[in-house]
């Protein structure tokens, strides 16, 4: 950066801050950015935000102010060519939020029609798929910028991205209420926190990560994101080099050959295939509080995706819990502490989380091991089961097994294997967009096209030998997120 371009910076910063800690009023900023400046990149808002980081400038003072960051720089902000390729990641964020604007439009129209709660349920089950829009933010493209020392960005966006996500929840709540009025206060709320949400996306986030990130990164940032999935749209092609990268991974794997472990050898296959069938989600940040790795489990709970890798854990947290992460490991650090659990209900499930400090034979710390897992069905058990049952057996043994295990799981709502999944979601709507939740393989029922196509035929026996889990697990958790969802 040369010394102008550098002295544009640290006054751009200047205007900010002064606006930011209430010295200037929005009005006086927005002279003074207009009286200095003819034009002002997208990646030069970015660097003067940036630079409040260095001012100790906190978060929640930048987040209070950011809704005017735009109005600050309105008509000197250069308008960005945002054309880009159709595996490109930033070309299908803009697809998902065209698509999402066009949902908008249809609201728009319901609004002005007799309230009828099937079709603002279709509307809303639709829009809770943007859900995915955030989190491939959160666990790609924010861990790109911060790659490139800009940890600002991620962290102003992502409190945004929560206000959108509790606003769906709430919409979503009162619909299932059937508290009209409500409801329709809730929505108006959420399509302005959309619209907002968009528009700094449009015009700030996505012109400044095609400044600010190479396109190597882009192309990995590209194989990560089917691992989350996308929101009103399908599956964009695959990246120019996917083919070349799927190569390199077995060629390595023949190569590496077996690793001496502490019992024993394995291959880096074995390995892989060891964490990947563990019934629990594993996750180690390393002694610098870098994530080093996650286990690519088929029953992930919360989404992962490469793009965490090499990331502060403190980011890759929404900034009301990053107390809690910070306590965790300076507890560890300091050798006071060694373990630390929580217990949550999550959408229909009962999460158990343990924090463990990692050692070495010394005694020197070297990290935190995150274990997650869905423990709804092991609350579940009672007595003994001494006899071997299996997960997979031939239809009559299935059905005398689903007709057992049915009748003593808590069942107020009367679901049954052969109760049609299209008559459950008709009658519980948020179900629909919970069932990716409880397995990936549920993806497919968001899908308008596929929903239609199975939704008067599949039974929940199965909907369940899909998700390769049991009928009993299945009407347990549906039963708990009705429960939850009028609690």
């Amino acid at each position: 950066m040369s010394d102008v371009e550098n002295t544009k910076i640290l006054r751009l910063a200047d205007i900010l801050e002064s606006f930011v800690t209430g010295q200037t009023q929005l009005e006086e900023a927005q002279e003074a950015v207009q009286s200095e400046f003819d034009e002002v990149s997208v990646d030069e808002v970015a660097l003067a935000e940036q630079e409040l980081t260095k001012r100790n400038i906190k978060d929640d003072v930048v987040y209070n102010s950011i809704e005017f960051f735009l109005e600050i720089f309105q008509n000197v902000l250069q308008a960005t060519d945002l054309e880009v390729e159709d595996w490109h990641p930033v070309c299908t964020y803009q697809r998902e939020n065209e698509a999402v604007k066009q949902l908008l439009k249809k609201g728009d129209t319901l609004s002005r029609e007799k309230f009828i709660p099937n079709q603002w349920a279709e509307l809303m089950e639709a829009l809770n798929q943007y859900e995915m829009h955030l989190s491939r933010k959160q666990n790609q493209l924010y861990p790109a910028f911060e790659k490139q020392g800009f940890d600002r960005p991620g962290k102003i966006m992502w409190t945004l991205d929560d206000k959108v996500s509790a606003a769906l929840r709430r919409t979503a709540g009162a619909l299932e209420d059937k508290k009209e009025a409500l409801f329709f206060k809730n929505y108006d709320e959420l399509v302005q926190l959309l619209q907002d949400l968009m528009e700094k996306e449009d015009i700030v986030l996505f012109p400044t990560a095609l400044e600010m990130i190479s396109q190597d990164e882009f192309l990995l940032m590209r194989e990560g994101d089917d691992e989350i999935g996308y929101c009103l749209i399908d599956t964009p092609p695959r990246s120019p080099v996917s083919n070349q990268l799927d190569k390199l991974d077995r060629q390595m794997e023949k190569e590496v050959g077996e690793l001496d472990v502490r019992q024993g050898k394995l291959t880096l296959q074995q390995i892989n295939l060891i964490f990947r069938h563990l019934p629990v989600d594993l996750s180690y940040v390393d002694e610098n509080e870098l994530v080093r790795f996650y286990s690519d489990t088929k029953h992930r709970i919360f989404p992962r995706s490469p793009g965490v890798i090499g990331r502060n854990v403190k980011n890759c947290h929404p900034r009301e819990s990053v107390h809690t992460v910070e306590q965790i490991i300076e507890e560890f650090r300091a050798g006071r502490q060694d373990e630390a659990e929580f217990w949550m209900e999550k959408g229909g499930k009962f999460v158990y989380i343990l924090y463990t400090a990692v050692r070495d034979d010394n005694g020197k710390f070297c990290g935190v091991l995150e274990m997650m897992q869905d423990a709804t069905h092991i609350r579940s058990l009672e007595g003994n089961q001494r006899l071997l049952t299996w997960q997979k057996g031939n239809e009559s043994t299935k059905k005398a097994a689903n007709k057992e295990t049915v009748a003593s799981v808590p069942n107020p709502y009367g679901f049954a294997p052969d109760t049609v999944i299209g008559e459950v979601i008709k009658k519980y709507p948020g179900l629909r967009s919970y069932l990716p939740e409880i397995s990936p393989k549920y993806k497919k029922l968001l899908n308008p096209i596929a929903f239609k196509a199975m939704s008067n035929i599949a039974t929940l026996e199965m909907i369940a030998q899909r998700g390769e889990i049991s009928v009993n697990d299945l009407i347990g958790k549906l039963t708990q997120f009705i429960t939850e969802r009028r609690a």
